[in-house]
């Protein structure tokens, strides 16, 4: 395995993390065999979320006896002061520890965000809980290039958590900027949830970009976590071949996958298009249909809402045939 400093953390991290979202799916007793996986082939950057069910509480399992070799990352969707220190309560003691690495605001809007920064706002919590030393850095997550500009802007953002892959590259000419801020560049959806079938790839695609601090794969079994180190750390450069291949799949993809560039907002109807068409990765591909479906569930809009102007389709940039794609997902979603 190699390492990288995560910004200007200090902290010293595998290149290539373990993403936790596909344990949701197995059992608690895997854990320790699977984080013995982890030791063994030198990864220790662990990404987690409140979100997640009970994956904070299985990375526990996986971790304990053994914290200090990890560096725990998870993240929390408060918005407000007191809901933030909740959370962060609650992650220390799903994680058995009594400390944090990297705690994260997830995935806000930017009106969202900006009251996280307000008095009273989530950020005060997470700030007192560094002074405190329950977290030691703060970061941000989102998948709209409006939250990566404001990610540049904040001074408080240490780490920054985007979809980066072979068919979702929209970030590609923000990502010297970050690192030149100090800002370490964490890769989520390295196989685009799911769509990019050809694994070896897709990390092959990543490991080219040296703007990438670390990459988090899903990860629920030793195959998989050998198979995607395997591809990641080959020392040899990416041949024509490979780009090739690159091409070919954004080919395959190309009128059919959502990059989550939010061009299509707003929408008449007032459907947030890109987070259901994640949620039905999910539900597709991840395995995860209870999760999904108890997501898509609280949307204060879901595809059946649709009222098929076509709006979003004159503005989508991929020419994606978005009211075909809502009334898939209506049917999947029932």
């Amino acid at each position: 395995m190699k390492y990288t400093e995560l910004g200007t953390t200090g902290l010293r991290v595998s290149v290539m993390g373990f993403g936790g979202i596909p344990i949701q799916k197995i059992s608690a007793d895997r854990m320790p065999a699977l984080f013995d996986a982890l030791e063994e082939n030198g990864v220790n950057y662990i990404d987690t979320a409140r979100g997640y069910t009970v994956s904070e509480e299985y990375i526990g399992v996986g971790i304990r006896g053994r914290r200090e070799k990890f560096v725990l990352a998870t993240k929390s969707m408060a918005r407000d002061r007191a809901s933030m220190e909740k959370d962060v309560e609650t992650s220390l003691k799903n994680l058995g520890t009594d400390y944090i690495d990297v705690y994260q605001i997830h995935n806000p809007t930017p009106e969202q965000l900006r009251a996280v920064c307000a008095p009273g706002g989530a950020l005060e919590a997470l700030v007192k809980a560094k002074e405190d030393g329950k977290i030691g850095h703060i970061g941000l997550t989102g998948h709209t290039l409006e939250i990566f500009d404001m990610a540049l802007e904040l001074p408080w953002v240490e780490t920054f958590m985007f979809p980066y892959n072979i068919v979702e590259t929209q970030c590609e000419d923000r990502l010297s900027e970050l690192k030149k801020q100090g800002k370490a560049f964490i890769c989520m959806k390295p196989l685009a949830g799911g769509a990019i079938e050809e694994s070896e790839a897709a990390m092959r695609f990543i490991a080219a970009n040296k703007n990438v601090t670390v990459v988090i794969p899903g990860i629920a079994s030793r195959e998989e976590l050998e198979k995607n180190a395997e591809a990641y750390l080959r020392e040899d450069p990416v041949s024509e071949s490979e780009l090739s291949g690159f091409e070919k799949i954004r080919e395959r993809l190309g009128n059919r996958f959502c990059r989550r560039c939010g061009y299509c907002a707003p929408c008449t109807a007032g459907i947030n298009i890109p987070v259901l068409f994640t949620l039905a990765g999910y539900l597709e591909r991840y395995g995860l249909a209870g999760w999904a479906k108890e997501r898509y569930a609280v949307q204060q809009k879901n595809a059946s809402d649709c009222i098929g102007c076509g709006a979003c389709e004159e503005r989508c940039p991929y020419k994606l045939p978005i009211r075909d794609m809502l009334a898939q997902v209506a049917e999947e979603f029932k």
